[in-house]
């Protein structure tokens, strides 16, 4: 059966079983969904006399002799086969595996696989796969009927080379699967053979009971993809059924977050109307004239928290694309209303700069009041006063509430901004309808759900004591890509803001040689004297100093000790504490340090409008997207802004990668390129920012991802407990994905 423990299997001991299970197979099952990783083309069967050189394919004959033998001059130990077919014979060598001369004796029917060399003597097979003839394959069973247009015939299915039996190693396409430690393929393969036994078990959730928009895509009964996917009958047949496990997986992503929007959807949030007077007057206010792409994310949010189910949204923008003024709209226009907003920010000193920022936009605004609070911050600051804000100059009012029996602070400010202080457990707001996370990759699923909840029966405005939720607003600088968009975020509604205010100039991109160097040293100190700041961030130098702070330590030092020893250099890395890190950041930020060198585990968030160069070490050990973030962090501010790549390596590849960077600004085309090139967790780190890792799906899957999202938020709107779809639900609840619609 599926759940058939691996440790049954015939040649699995309890050594074998332990190997296996860092491959995370410990049943029939998991060898069944264990997709290889690529094949082997083995499928044409060649007469010796006609092989040529280079060849790739199986030969079939006699043993004529085996023997081991010790080469002459490295004292190697090698293995030697001479096969006949009766049209010629061949030589196949194996290298350290005398074994095969106890396996393998003359007389034997074999199958050898591989590429044909000419050696001089002759050709020969280099460590070819094999096996006897006497080996039977588990056979392909016809399909069944599952009533979908341009399916595959049972007699396309049956087609075969007329053979009496058929190998696992040889003579066909043979699967080559991802491997650990004291693993080899023939084992897997050996393995997967026995388990392929039991693909009659998986059961077909397809069912004929209704219709679903595929019929275009001809897909396979899930029983012959998977064998398909593992000994394929044909190269049409395998991209068939690459094409149903696919589909499979990326469906029942689709389907678990189509739930989650649906169950956010249906629970009750307070419908903010929209001020539309009072927010015109303040964007006429503005000093700047907001982009196209801010007014229509501004229009959307508006529009959503307009509604009486809570809006899930993801704003997403490049750094200084404007994402601050578009929240404070929305924002503003929810304190208007009577209701609070919350803007939740990953560092005190981001939270710190936010209110800062939001305090000089509302600085006519004396009835809105706004409170910060952070860990080290307990009390609440109001913004009914004179500007310019000095922190010696804030007036501090206490306007909490405490309960002395719970405990419980309640805040009362319109707008609350502030760190993880704001989700403690004795805090609460008074009537909270729209919540806003900045850089919401920095913040776990629990902390988010933790603000989402601050909205109680208790404080509603009504006073009704019923349960609602506050408006969601996530943000994220990341540019993130169309396809990763759909299946990282699909239960959530999206706004990109794709255009830079005007006026701002482009950041000027060069890679620099090791031997420019000095070159780019002058013309940072050209800068440094002119009153500019820079950022010098450096890469992790192996994986053992995961905090980066050898690497950081040795830039460091170089640049305070011998290229600018008369400069004032800052260090930043990850064993810093969170009060220290704050520390460093405020003093690059006042212009008290003028170069600030970080590692790139500390992400510098702060905006430095008088930082006008990025310096970055060992660019060729970053991904594009991350060094177009990095770049973010120079060019907020009227002087020409600079980005230094730094990189000593001779790859024309490297080169090539980072030359894209010199001349492209769009952060969203640099994180297709990048995701061509590198995949999403190298780009992003999966867990980090809720990127699947997938089994056989990819992100280059564009359409096939936009259709398995379309399909499974149809279904789940028109029917949200899948009462119609029986098999459906019960996959997925086999696969842990419950349905919680009740």
């Amino acid at each position: 059966t599926l759940s058939t423990p691996i440790k049954t299997l015939t040649r699995v001991g309890e050594s074998a079983a332990w190997r296996l299970k860092k491959l995370c197979l410990t049943t029939v099952g998991d060898l069944l969904f264990y997709y290889p990783s690529r094949y082997e083309d083995y499928s044409a069967i060649v007469a010796i006399r006609d092989l040529r050189p280079e060849t790739v394919c199986t030969v079939q004959g006699e043993v004529a002799s085996i023997s081991n033998k010790i080469t002459p001059r490295k004292r190697q130990k090698i293995t030697e086969l001479f096969v006949s077919d009766g049209t010629g014979s061949i030589k196949a060598v194996w290298f350290n595996q005398p074994y095969l001369a106890t396996q393998i004796k003359e007389g034997d029917k074999v199958s050898l696989a591989g590429k044909v060399e000419y050696t001089g003597f002759g050709l020969e097979m280099r460590g070819p796969e094999w096996e006897k003839e006497t080996i039977t394959n588990y056979k392909l069973s016809p399909r069944s009927g599952i009533p979908f247009a341009g399916r595959i015939t049972n007699d396309e299915l049956r087609t075969r080379n007329n053979k009496s039996t058929e190998g696992i190693h040889t003579g066909r396409m043979i699967p080559v699967y991802p491997l650990t430690a004291g693993v080899t393929n023939r084992q897997m393969r050996f393995l997967v053979s026995q388990a392929l036994g039991a693909v009659g078990e998986v059961e077909e959730w397809m069912d004929e009971n209704y219709e679903l928009p595929i019929t275009n895509y001809q897909l396979l009964g899930i029983q012959d993809a998977i064998k398909n996917i593992h000994y394929p009958e044909s190269k049409e047949l395998l991209a068939k059924a690459r094409l149903r496990l696919k589909f499979e997986e990326l469906f029942f992503l689709q389907l678990r977050k189509a739930i989650t929007r649906r169950e956010v959807q249906s629970a009750k949030a307070s419908s903010i109307q929209f001020k539309e007077d009072a927010i015109k007057k303040f964007v006429q206010s503005l000093p700047f004239e907001l982009t196209n792409a801010q007014r229509k994310a501004a229009w959307q949010i508006i529009k959503d928290c307009g509604r009486e189910t809570p809006m899930n949204r993801l704003l997403q923008g490049d750094v200084g694309s404007g994402k601050t003024i578009v929240s404070l709209i929305a924002m503003l226009n929810t304190a208007l209303q009577g209701y609070q907003a919350v803007l939740m920010a990953p560092t005190e000193i981001l939270a710190k700069q936010h209110f800062q920022s939001v305090c000089r936009f509302l600085e006519e605004w004396n009835e809105i009041e706004i409170a910060l609070w952070t860990r080290s911050q307990k009390e609440l600051r109001i913004t009914n006063y004179e500007l310019p804000i000095k922190d010696d100059e804030l007036r501090i009012k206490d306007t909490k509430t405490k309960d002395r029996n719970s405990k419980l602070v309640i805040l009362n400010s319109s707008i609350v901004i502030g760190t993880h202080a704001l989700i403690q457990e004795d805090i609460q707001f008074r009537n909270l309808a729209l919540a806003i996370v900045d850089e919401q990759h920095r913040f776990g699923v629990e902390q988010r759900k933790a603000l989402r909840e601050k909205a109680s029966p208790l404080l509603t405005k009504e006073g009704q004591g019923e349960v609602q939720s506050p408006h969601f607003l996530s943000m994220t600088a990341t540019p993130i890509p169309r396809s990763l968009s759909l299946t990282a975020y699909g239960d959530l509604d999206i706004s990109i803001i794709d255009e830079m205010p005007l006026g701002r100039k482009a950041v000027i991109t060069k890679v620099v040689s090791t031997s420019d160097s000095q070159k780019a040293y002058q013309f940072i100190q050209k800068q440094i004297d002119e009153g500019r700041q820079v950022f010098v961030i450096c890469p992790l130098i192996d994986e053992s100093d995961f905090l980066g702070v050898k690497a950081v330590t040795t830039e460091f030092e170089k640049l305070d000790k011998k290229i600018f020893p008369h400069i004032p250099v800052g260090l930043l890395h990850g064993k810093l504490k969170d009060k220290e890190k704050d520390e460093m950041q405020e003093k690059f930020l006042k212009g008290e340090c003028k170069i600030l060198v970080a590692t790139s585990v500390v992400e510098v968030g702060v905006d430095v409008p008088n930082a006008s160069v990025m310096m970055i070490e060992g660019a060729e050990r970053f991904g594009l997207a991350q060094l177009h973030q990095f770049r973010g962090r120079v060019g907020r501010a009227e002087h020409q802004s600079y980005c230094f790549l730094f990189t000593d390596s001779p790859s024309h590849t490297v080169y090539e990668r980072l030359d894209f960077l010199t001349r492209e600004t769009d952060g969203f085309k640099i994180a297709e390129y990048d995701l061509q090139l590198r995949g999403a967790g190298n780009m992003y780190g999966t867990e980090q920012h809720g990127i699947p890792e997938f089994k056989i799906a990819s992100f280059q899957d564009y359409k096939l991802i936009e259709l398995t999202q379309t399909l499974a938020r149809d279904i789940i709107e028109k029917d949200p407990m899948l009462v119609s779809f029986g098999k459906l639900r019960e996959k997925l609840e086999q696969e842990g994905g419950a349905v919680h619609l009740e």
